[in-house]
């Protein structure tokens, strides 16, 4: 059960969800381009299961952002009209980002060897990061203030559950914990043979 939807309540502020969310993005991304490190895929095709995985890993920042244009976005520049100018910003770092998706998207489609998936995603990574950090800056703290909303309907992507991992820490020191939420999907990284969690 998600926690928007239990007898308390939401359990997990919606900005610390954002946040949760960016670093799942984040790692998932990096386990990525090392799996595209790994011994023959630089210079060779793609295996299968990397071009699943790296289908995988752009439907779901897709999906994410989407979720953001129709649902986060919406409900902030109704109830925050101050931020439009910044929702606007990031809208528009959402269509760069999909424009760089689909270029992915080609060289999976195609014959491309790792070595150019790689740089791709190194592009797209600097880009995202740059994006997720100022998104942060800008929205945590006015969606945190939001109440009764689920965080699935307006994000269209739920945090991972790792309820073994430890809480996260920040770079800014802020402990973002764990929401015991789903996780939107499970990709088999072949660099170590298993499920990555």
């Amino acid at each position: 059960m998600h926690p928007s939807h239990s007898p308390a309540g939401r359990l997990t502020a919606l900005g610390t969800q954002l946040i949760e969310i960016h670093d799942w993005l984040r790692e998932e991304l990096a386990r990525l381009r090392a799996s595209l490190d790994s011994p023959g895929s630089a210079g060779t095709g793609l295996t299968r299961e990397l071009r699943a995985h790296c289908v995988g890993f752009c439907a779901a920042l897709e999906r994410h952002h989407s979720g953001e244009d129709d649902g986060v976005f919406r409900l902030l520049a109704e109830q925050v009209p101050e931020l439009r100018p910044v929702l606007a910003e990031l809208r528009e770092d959402h269509r760069v980002v999909a424009d760089l998706l689909n270029r992915i998207d080609a060289l999976l489609t195609g014959a491309a060897d790792g070595a150019t998936v790689r740089t791709e995603l190194d592009g797209l990574a600097a880009l995202i990061e740059s994006h997720f950090s100022y998104e942060e800056r800008k929205l945590v703290a006015a969606l945190d203030a939001v109440n009764g909303t689920a965080a699935e309907e307006l994000f269209s992507l739920a945090v991972p559950d790792r309820p073994d991992a430890p809480s996260v820490n920040r770079a800014d020191g802020r402990d973002v914990g764990t929401s015991g939420v789903r996780r939107p999907g499970r990709w088999r990284d072949p660099s170590e043979g298993t499920e990555t969690a």
